[in-house]
């Protein structure tokens, strides 16, 4: 049979792995479904994803591709392939697309949520899935402030060493700030981002909701460029990444939980 190039849709628990992309010797998503494949059919499979997250970072809706050999129709290779993976990983949907498909390549933008729990008092569950964040936090200036980083910039200031990358320019599409009870998520959009890039937008607003930096101080960060001037990198456990954008509709199957930003606002 020939090779089909599969895409998948899958959900994690970022506070259970070390990432996304394999490590020898640590626990990530990658491996886990490399070796989930490895275990149903029996051959080895490189999957490619459309980016990488970090240890501790969650995903509801990461895609990825593989080619592969199997008898197996779409569905049935989503239910049989789940059942070969741990805990905290979850295939949503599988679909064979067109050959030349390329979950990195072909994404043209991400969108991310950061998950705040705005309580006086330490939340006793969920505490690896959102920032707690015990102070008062002034939103109105939070949403003042995200505005001033809406659009084409130089986010030089909003980025720590990682990755290589040719330029620091890059566009914010939509910023803004969904609230329900006692959480709230920073949900952010962009043609892509710089490492650390929107745990530092989030940790920035943050420092802004407090009192400790204005909208103007964002602002003066951006034109100078300099990352001691903007706010600190928000930790890990609050940042999911929602969804890759295509061109195209990346999948016609029915869309199986999680709920999305809604859904995190409710504590699930």
């Amino acid at each position: 049979m020939a090779l089909r190039n599969v895409r998948i849709e899958v959900a994690y628990d970022g506070s259970l792995f070390y990432g996304w992309q394999r490590q020898d010797g640590f626990d990530s998503v990658q491996a886990s479904i490399e070796d989930g494949l490895a275990d149903l059919l029996g051959t080895i499979v490189t999957i490619h994803g459309a980016g990488r997250t970090d240890t501790g970072v969650h995903a509801l809706r990461q895609v990825a591709h593989f080619h592969l050999d199997t008898r197996l129709d779409d569905d049935r290779l989503r239910h049989a392939l789940n059942a070969h993976l741990p805990a905290g990983v979850r295939i949503r949907r599988a679909e064979t697309c067109r050959d030349d498909f390329h979950a990195r390549f072909d994404a043209r933008g991400k969108r991310y949520a950061y998950v705040v729990q705005s309580t006086r008092h330490r939340p006793a569950l969920g505490v690896e899935h959102v920032h707690w964040e015990p102070a008062p936090l002034n939103r109105g200036a939070m949403e003042a402030a995200a505005r001033r980083i809406i659009g084409r910039r130089d986010f030089a200031a909003f980025a720590t060493a990682g990755s290589p990358r040719k330029s620091t320019v890059r566009t914010v599409q939509h910023l803004r700030l969904v609230a329900r009870r006692e959480r709230f998520a920073i949900v952010v959009q962009g043609d892509g981002f710089l490492y650390n890039m929107v745990r530092t937008i989030a940790g920035t607003l943050i420092q802004v909701g407090k009192g400790a930096m204005t909208p103007d101080d964002v602002s003066a960060a951006l034109e100078a460029g300099d990352r001691s001037l903007a706010g600190p990198t928000a930790p890990a456990r609050g940042l999911y990444m929602v969804r890759v954008l295509y061109d195209e509709p990346v999948f016609s199957g029915p869309d199986r939980g999680p709920a999305g930003v809604p859904g995190l606002l409710n504590g699930g």
